[in-house]
């Protein structure tokens, strides 16, 4: 027959196993594959980021980092696949910032709820814009877009990524700063707007540099103006948008890494450090060469960040007169 002190020994035992069961679990993420979900086609620079920093992630954590590619709807089709999850760190989202900003005012309802359904890991880089043109384009500066738009309002169109993108916000602020209106024509993704303005269908793309700087070294491209308060270092003839005579048009297209909500602290503190460790590393060179400049250590939380932009594209869209679909 059992002791009191062999009992009270087990029964100690069970709680020793019961406690140390959490961080067992949490000691042996990852143990599978991690599936990255970008909400746009492949070839734009979402998905460029997302695949180098996949890169990075899977040789850090010790497993296989898969890009899923959920493109369309502006988001609404990727995003909520995200938010609807396991909250355990195995599904993850690579997001433009439009995507949980913008579209919070451009659309009556969304499938998930950008500051409610997600745990910002963090920012992972910010883009200078730049306006594009093709290189066969009647116009050669800034002024001869607005002045050719003044001249026939309405009829000029910009390409965007679809509706809420980075280059549809460009688009409004463009239309706001310089007192014009022009032509929006979405795309499902940043690269068929590129392939289509280069097929002259569209006149003019104010695109993420990474996305337009392949085309504008190959010839392809026009580059008028950049959407930044200074000069980009790997377009150095350009002007900012205010030195080609449009005041206060500055647009970061930032791109963040978001889990699920209620994913476990302890693998979004992993996550990210594996995330810091990417954009220090390897990464970080790469970016540079493709335009984008590493954003992992902002001074603000990415939440904060998503929350702030809500409000700021809610007041320019509202200004702009744009009626919720």
């Amino acid at each position: 027959m059992p002791t009191l002190r062999t009992l009270f020994s087990a029964a100690a035992s069970a709680l020793t196993l019961l406690v140390a069961q959490p961080g067992l679990a949490q000691d042996a993420y990852p143990s599978k594959p991690i599936k990255i979900i970008v909400a746009l086609p492949a070839g734009g620079s979402v998905d460029m980021v997302a695949r180098l920093i996949g890169q990075q992630l899977s040789v850090d954590l010790g497993q296989p980092v898969l890009i899923d590619n959920r493109a369309g709807a502006s988001g609404q089709i990727g995003l909520p696949a995200v938010a609807k999850a396991p909250p355990d760190g195995y599904t993850l989202t690579v997001s433009p910032a439009s995507f949980l900003t913008t579209n919070k005012s451009l659309f009556k309802t969304l499938p998930y709820d950008p500051e409610k359904d997600f745990t910002p890991i963090t920012k992972l880089v910010n883009q200078a814009m730049v306006m594009v043109v093709p290189e066969k384009s009647r116009f050669a500066t800034v002024a001869d877009v607005v002045a050719a738009a003044k001249a026939k309002p309405g009829t000029l169109t910009f390409a965007s990524s679809g509706d809420g993108s980075p280059q549809h916000l460009a688009g409004l602020m463009l239309q706001s700063r310089a007192g014009i209106q022009l032509l929006h024509v979405p795309y499902k993704g940043g690269a068929p707007a590129i392939t289509d303005l280069i097929g002259g269908q569209v006149d003019m793309v104010l695109a993420p540099v990474p996305e337009a700087l392949p085309h504008i070294k190959a010839g392809k491209l026009r580059p008028l103006g950049v959407l930044s308060e200074q000069r980009v270092a790997l377009l150095p003839a350009v002007p900012t948008m205010r030195e080609a005579g449009v005041n206060n048009l500055v647009l970061s297209a930032w791109i963040g890494l978001l889990a699920p909500a209620k994913t476990p602290p302890a693998v979004i503190e992993r996550l990210k450090k594996s995330t810091l460790k990417a954009l220090d590393g390897e990464a970080k060179a790469k970016l540079l060469d493709a335009g984008m400049v590493p954003a992992g250590h902002d001074a603000k939380p990415l939440a904060q960040v998503i929350s702030e932009d809500i409000r700021t594209h809610a007041e320019l869209i509202k200004a702009a007169g744009i009626t919720p679909q």
